[in-house]
């Protein structure tokens, strides 16, 4: 017979607000990560402070931000309004402290209830907060949360404004590392819907005239646009769009208040809907929505009083109300774009046109594959059931979590050996594995209809759910895990090309990454230490001394699943691949899989981490 345990006054405990956020970090800042992925935590510490400064600036004071990071320390100086003094303890330690409560001075505001900077506090172990205004300032030192010093100044001379310098906890964000262009990218999202606003990162100016058209023209090559971008403006939204010559897929960008809906939500749903009836009553066709939408890169921005978020890290809109005497959020957009798309269209034949003859070609492309599709879709179901490429995991990206950001991870790899020992290694419920057989083909120039006919691409496309846009993503990380040799770099390549063909969105949207793996093992009796370099090699026999024991790893199938758990696990290490603006699609497919250049030979060498030897020998 079982003892039965007590349930008494004694289990009930009450967590402090510090103690709630760092046990439960997920809740306020979605997922942690290292700092390789942009919706890490670091970087959701970085947004929560800088919101605060940018309400500042839509409140009417402080043109000028200043962003330092430094190693591990961020620094975030505005010249607001300056927090008041009596409160500049309470409101970055006390939940349900804030001016975010009084709506009439943040009608539209972007931090919400304020809970951010204490959520920051908690979970840095150094954090430090200094306001100025009316000729005084104050100041507060905090360490996890807790109150270490206090400061106030009868009289300065310092311009006023609020200063937060802060460093994350290593202990909750392991092996973390600001990747400065997650920031950048960042601070420009917050330049574009802020007319007017500087932000300095590290001694460099951002700053946007044109909004949302400077989005898509800093995002997209000039020569991948099919026409000029469409830019219209009303008094709580904002639209830019265009079509792609190139890629395939729809492309958003949006935005709430000045926040990221990284997910879309009520008003994106919207803007693609008022597009598609706009432009089929403008044309006098029921075109086929797909159609419409096919290769649209565009970007929208409203503002909405009070707005309600699907996650405490406000990427996905759930309002369906603009607020005030507006009509709904659905109504809105639908009557803004109906209205100006229309006109600008009857005003802009030359455009209209072009986006006919895009809409007429989509609709032939999408009939000739139709049947292609079907037999597709029913081989990758087919193959599925069979578990012949993908060991699944048990959830997906999209599915709900209760404890905030779920993370999840495919891992696409090639030999039978590697791809047992990930899968052996791996968590069963977050991380998947789809394994090649040899190299992939090269798809550099060919149709969308191949992506179908080979099956595995077909497989791989099935796998991610990515055949009409990203919204339906089962995985946000896609890491490719291939041995450090030239075989495995070229597999590398030929996936990049892959992406970069027929869903370029996926690297856009920061969703590619290369699996580091260890070159060495450096070990004695009593340490083991994992190398990735050389440097690292060397500094791993100075530190064991003696001699030590020093394997070299030739590839993935060597390394047990027992060891590979390590790198696969809470201290992986992966490397973003990003596309570089300067180059169009179509000129980085050139350079990637065209001629075998003596500077295609360079790039490979220098970044995508082959040996020189190995190298030469091919």
């Amino acid at each position: 017979m079982t003892q039965e345990t007590k349930y008494t006054e004694d289990n009930i405990r009450s967590l402090d607000w510090k103690e709630h956020i760092r046990m439960r970090p997920g809740m306020y800042i979605g997922k942690l990560g290292d700092g390789s992925s942009p919706d890490d935590g670091i970087y959701i510490l970085v947004k929560e402070v800088l919101d605060n400064s940018i309400d500042e600036f839509v409140m009417g004071t402080g043109k000028t931000i200043e962003v330092s990071v430094q190693g591990e320390k961020v620094i975030v100086r505005d010249y607001g309004r300056g927090i008041p003094l009596g409160k500049v303890v309470d409101v970055v330690s006390k939940m349900n402290t804030g001016g975010k409560y009084d709506s009439r001075a943040f009608k539209k505001s972007v931090g919400l209830n304020g809970v951010g900077t204490k959520a920051v506090n908690a979970l840095s172990t150094y954090f430090r907060v200094e306001s100025t205004r009316d000729g005084k300032s104050a100041a507060a030192e905090f360490e996890k949360g807790n109150l270490t010093n206090e400061e106030f100044l009868e009289e300065t001379s310092r311009r006023r404004g609020t200063k937060v310098t802060f460093i994350a906890d290593d202990s909750i964000f392991k092996n973390y590392k600001y990747r400065p262009e997650y920031i950048i990218k960042l601070l420009k999202n917050y330049v574009y819907l802020n007319p007017g606003l500087t932000i300095v990162f590290n001694g460099e100016k951002f700053y946007s005239e044109n909004g949302l058209k400077d989005l898509l023209e800093d995002n997209n090559n000039q020569d991948d646009m099919l026409y000029p971008i469409i830019h219209l403006r009303g008094d709580d939204i904002e639209i830019a769009m265009t079509h792609s010559k190139t890629q395939y897929s729809e492309e958003y960008h949006s935005f709430v208040n000045g926040q990221n809906t990284t997910q879309g939500g009520t008003h994106l749903n919207a803007f693609r809907e008022a597009v598609v009836k706009t432009v089929r009553e403008f044309f006098g066709k029921n075109f086929d929505a797909s159609d419409v939408r096919k290769s649209i890169i565009a970007a929208i921005s409203i503002k909405v009083m009070e707005p309600v978020f699907e996650s405490q890290t406000k990427t996905k809109l759930g309002s369906t109300e603009m607020g005030g005497d507006l009509p709904t959020v659905r109504t809105y957009i639908n009557d803004f774009v109906k209205t100006q798309l229309d006109n600008f269209l009857h005003k802009n034949t030359e455009i209209a046109d072009k986006l006919q003859k895009k809409i007429l070609q989509a609709e032939k492309e999408r009939k000739e594959l139709s049947g292609i599709r079907k037999l597709a879709r029913e081989r990758a179901k087919k193959a599925s059931l069979h578990n012949k490429k993908l060991r699944d995991c048990r959830v997906h990206f999209g599915d709900t979590k209760k404890d905030g950001y779920l993370d999840t991870t495919l891992f696409i790899t090639e030999g039978d050996s590697a791809s047992g020992s990930i899968t052996k290694s791996r968590n069963v419920n977050t991380q998947a594995v789809f394994s090649l057989k040899g190299k992939p083909l090269n798809s550099y120039g060919l149709s969308k209809k191949i992506v179908y006919e080979n099956e595995e691409f077909n497989l791989l496309q099935a796998a991610l759910n990515i055949e009409d846009g990203l919204e339906d993503l089962r995985y946000n990380n896609i890491v490719i895990a291939t041995d450090a040799d030239v075989d495995g770099m070229h597999i590398r390549l030929l996936l990049i090309t892959f992406f970069l063909q027929f869903f370029p969105e996926v690297i856009k949207e920061g969703h590619l990454y290369i699996l580091d793996t260890p070159l060495f093992r450096v070990r004695n009796k009593k340490e083991t230490i994992y190398c990735y370099s050389e440097e690292e090699k060397q500094a791993a026999i100075n530190k064991l001394r003696g001699k030590p024991e020093i394997t070299r790893f030739k590839g993935l199938g060597e390394i047990s699943p027992n060891e590979f758990v390590h790198f696969i696990g809470d201290d992986i290490r992966l490397d973003p691949v990003m596309l570089d603006k300067e180059m169009s699609i179509e000129q980085m497919l050139e350079f990637y899989m065209g001629k075998n250049t003596p500077d295609r030979q360079k790039f490979i060498i220098n970044n995508l981490k082959v040996e020189l030897d190995l190298v030469e020998e091919n």
